[in-house]
C-alpha cells in the first residue's frame, strides 16, 4: 500500500497551480480543442474538477466520518458541468477552482487522522463499501488523469503537423 495523507495533500495543492501555469493565456485554439464528438476540452474538465470539487471529495469524505456505511454516498453527475453554460474566462474558472481546492485541502488537515481515519468505510452507490483511504486515492488520481486528458488533448491537435514524427510521439497514439 502507498497511500501517504502527506504525499497526497502535496499533489492536491500544487494541481490547481500547475493547470494555471499551463493553460493561463492560451489561446482558444488550445483551450476549446477536444477529441471529437463526446468529449471534453481544456475549459469543460476544468469545470468538471470544480464540480467534484464541490460536490464529490470532501462531501462523501464526511459522510463516511459521520455516518460511515448507513448513509450511501448520493451519486455524482460527472457530466453536470457541461449542462451550465457559462461566460466566465478560463483564468476566472481556474481561480474558482484554485479557491475551493484550497478550502478543501484545509478542510481535509482538519477532518482525517491517518492513524485513525484510513480504513473507514462508506457505501458508494455504484462500488459498494469503500474506504476513506481509497476515496482520497482516487481524488489523487482523479486530478492526474484529467491533466493528462488535458496534456493529451493539446498535443492531438498537432497529430498531423508533426509529420512522421508522430511514431516516436506516444501521447499522439493513445
Amino acid at each position: 500500500m502507498n497511500f501517504n495523507l502527506d504525499e497526497a495533500i502535496e499533489v492536491l495543492e500544487r494541481m490547481p497551480q500547475a493547470l494555471e501555469s499551463l493553460l493561463t493565456g492560451l489561446s482558444d485554439g488550445w483551450l476549446l480543442h477536444n477529441e471529437g464528438d463526446g468529449t471534453w476540452h481544456t475549459t469543460e474538465v476544468i469545470e468538471h474538477l470544480t464540480l467534484a470539487e464541490k460536490t464529490n471529495w470532501l462531501p462523501r469524505l464526511e459522510i463516511i466520518l459521520q455516518k460511515g456505511e448507513s448513509k450511501p454516498f448520493p451519486p455524482f453527475d460527472r457530466y453536470a458541468h457541461l449542462q451550465e453554460a457559462s461566460v466566465r474566462s478560463l483564468e476566472q474558472k481556474l481561480l474558482e477552482f484554485k479557491t475551493i481546492r484550497a478550502e478543501n485541502i484545509a478542510r481535509l488537515r482538519t477532518l482525517v487522522e491517518p492513524e485513525k481515519h484510513l480504513e473507514l468505510t462508506g457505501l458508494h452507490p455504484a462500488f459498494g463499501v469503500v474506504k476513506v483511504r481509497e476515496l482520497l486515492s482516487t481524488w489523487v488520481v482523479h486530478d492526474l488523469t484529467h491533466t493528462a486528458q488535458i496534456v493529451r488533448v493539446m498535443a492531438k491537435r498537432y497529430t498531423t503537423d508533426v509529420g512522421p514524427w508522430s511514431e516516436y510521439l506516444g501521447i499522439l497514439n493513445k
